[in-house]
């Protein structure tokens, strides 16, 4: 049997701990990014309130879990992420490869289902209005037939969806698929098949209405329509550019 501890005890929580989290709470409030360099040690103690001593032992455990980069004789910085793994299958990304875009489109597929669910379980009045915005701004390029401000306004959309489920590492995913799709519009494709806009516009309106009203399944269900639909125009756009028609050899 453990012995029990006073309430002091179970709420005693070590200097360092605590300047380790106002420290990663000050890169967040100053926005400092990946490769920014923070204040002097003396500054960064000033800022988070800590003595100096207990800032030095909280920039070695950030230091050793690779949130900051110590630098002898430059500095502290904010670390660069350790994703080589998602780096390198970024890196080797084909756009006008059918086989990977199918896969590119299959994750997104799984991401942003969950999405749709979370968001049309947590979205607020602000985040359902941005939605809204979002999917008519679509549907104003779409009537216009402007597909670049179309690609836009969706990328705009697919963010929204993912703000209002209130996770940051979903958004952050998103963020990454949809510079993978860039690339399959930019290189693989010279853009999307102009008729679909209309139709991808009106998916748009419908999933934020169903997120608005908070019905998931009806969410995830638009969700998996229009991304399904996306990646069949996708794939046809690409198969038609690298097996062309011999019509036109006659």
């Amino acid at each position: 049997m453990l012995p029990q501890q006073s309430s002091s005890e179970a709420n005693y929580r070590p200097g360092y701990e605590i300047a380790a989290e106002r420290i990663l709470e000050y890169i967040v409030r100053e926005r400092l990014r990946p490769g920014d360099r923070l204040p002097t040690e003396k500054d960064l103690a000033d800022a988070v309130q800590m003595s100096r001593t207990v800032v030095r032992e909280a920039v070695k455990i950030l230091s050793a879990v690779k949130r900051l980069s110590v630098q002898k004789g430059r500095g502290i910085y904010v670390a660069e992420p350790e994703d080589a793994s998602l780096r390198e299958s970024f890196a080797q990304f084909l756009p006008a490869d059918i086989g990977q875009v199918d896969q590119m489109f299959a994750f997104r597929r799984h991401i942003e289902s969950a999405t749709a669910r979370l968001a049309a379980q947590r979205a607020v009045p602000a985040q359902v209005k941005a939605l809204r915005e979002a999917a008519q701004l679509s549907a104003e390029a779409a009537a216009r037939n402007d597909i670049e401000a179309f690609n836009r306004s969706d990328e705009q959309f697919h963010r929204e969806v993912a703000d209002a489920a209130s996770n940051m590492f979903l958004l952050a995913t998103v963020e990454s698929v949809q510079r993978l799709q860039r690339q399959v519009s930019i290189i693989g494709l010279a853009g999307v098949a102009s008729g679909s806009l209309v139709v991808a516009a009106d998916q748009h309106l419908a999933i934020a209405h169903a997120v608005a009203s908070g019905d998931e399944e009806q969410a995830v269900a638009l969700m998996t329509r229009h991304i399904d639909m996306t990646m069949a125009q996708f794939q046809e756009e690409i198969r038609h550019r690298l097996f062309p028609s011999d019509d036109a050899s006659f």
